[in-house]
């Protein structure tokens, strides 16, 4: 049988069910001619791999190459992370939230944060908020890079990877400059942050946006955005529609890559979201099925170039000189007698934190709720019927960190 010759205009067409392209497109696809097909096979993938950012163990049904079943097993990093929270004061829970997704500390923090100053019935600031705001979406362009970039070396381009690697530690950087950790901070707190910004932030803030928008448009998208290969390799593989992804509790990039238009910081705004203008990067499915994994990559390129618009309009409304960080922290961290679920829009999707207290300075009881444990409960319903290759695209795309889902 001729080889297929691959058109890369085509890729860019609308994906139609009825446009004659196949389950993935211009591959030829050997199917079962009969039904002794020997005996199936046990596999282990882990339980380490680079896609998971930590310790999963998937136990992988192959007949052949397809992925007849999967299971995924938990349990290695479990770090009692909720109930050392009860036995601390709120501000010594901070750490322990930078420690839950270790990829996106800042975003964990900031959840946390607004759900003891919930609480407590307490705020901080404008000026203070709009600039918490922007280390928060700072760390989620951090976080977006690392996702990406490993998704490419899972896909077999290691250029993208070093590219954003490059630009993440530049933030990581400044993010070490201000708190004095590279990768764990403990620096928004309940009531503000540790300790005010150096007096030329903004300028900096504004070098790495500059570099940020370089890397997306200059140099990862031309290599995989609009790569005839790695649209092949993807764009048909871990389809989760919006039915499935919904029923699942999936949130964040991964509900948007389905198509799903939800985003918590403009359906329920916090802080103060709701003053800033940005558009919800929602995949669209143009070069496929929606939801497949380069939608869930599309997304989380969409949302970086959409959180450098929100740091400049937070700057923007930040005066000029310096920041008293520490208005908005209690004299005493005595809260009142009560309960309340606070959820925000981490990196990975939706964070929910619930907190009782019982009077004093600790929580009574602690509890998060993690994106990325529904991420892993979808895999086996979007992964069956696939390749042993597309496993990884599939787990790579989902970018979910073990610290949060095993807490």
């Amino acid at each position: 049988m001729a080889e297929q010759v691959l058109d890369p205009e085509r890729l860019r067409e609308p994906y139609s069910p009825q446009g004659g392209r196949g389950y993935r497109p211009y591959l030829q696809i050997t199917t079962r001619q009969t039904d002794d097909v020997g005996e199936s096979m046990l596999l282990n993938m882990g339980p380490q791999h680079p896609s998971t950012h930590g310790v999963l163990r998937i136990e992988v049904i192959l007949s052949g190459e397809e992925v007849e079943d999967l299971r995924c097993h938990l349990g290695y990093l479990h770090r009692c992370a909720e109930k050392e929270s009860e036995a601390s004061t709120y501000l010594q829970v901070v750490p322990y939230t930078d420690r839950l997704d270790y990829v996106a500390p800042m975003t964990m923090a900031y959840t946390y944060s607004l759900a003891v100053e919930r609480l407590g019935n307490f705020q901080v600031a404008d000026e203070v908020e709009y600039y918490r705001m922007a280390i928060v979406e700072l760390q989620r362009i951090a976080s977006h890079f690392l996702a990406i970039g490993t998704f490419g070396i899972d896909m077999g381009s290691f250029s993208p990877f070093l590219w954003a690697f490059e630009t993440r530690e530049r933030i990581l950087g400044f993010l070490e400059a201000i708190s004095g950790g590279h990768l764990l901070y403990n620096y928004i707190w309940p009531g503000g942050v540790q300790r005010a910004p150096m007096l030329d932030y903004k300028a900096r803030i504004e070098a790495l946006l500059k570099e940020t928008e370089h890397t997306m448009n200059k140099l990862v998208g031309p290599v995989l955005s609009e790569n005839a290969i790695f649209i092949q390799r993807t764009a048909f593989s871990g389809v989760m529609t919006a039915e499935v992804a919904l029923a699942y509790a999936i949130s964040g990039p991964n509900l948007r890559g389905s198509g799903v238009n939800r985003d918590l910081r403009k359906d329920e705004p916090y802080g103060l979201y709701q003053k800033v203008d940005f558009n919800t990067s929602v995949a669209k499915g143009q070069y496929g099925p929606l939801g497949s994994c380069l939608d869930r990559y599309l997304a989380r390129g969409g949302e970086v170039l959409e959180s450098v618009k929100i740091i400049r309009q937070c700057l923007s409304r930040i005066p000029d000189g310096p920041l008293d960080v520490h208005e908005g922290l209690p004299a005493k961290w005595d809260l009142p007698k009560g309960e309340c679920y606070f959820r925000g829009e981490a990196a990975r999707g939706e964070l929910g934190v619930y907190l009782v207290s019982e009077g004093g300075p600790k929580p009574y009881r602690c509890k998060f709720r993690s994106p990325g444990y529904h991420s892993i409960q979808v895999i086996p319903e979007i992964a069956r019927g696939s390749y042993i290759a597309d496993l990884v695209a599939i787990i790579g795309s989902l970018d979910f960190v073990m610290g949060e889902v095993d807490r």
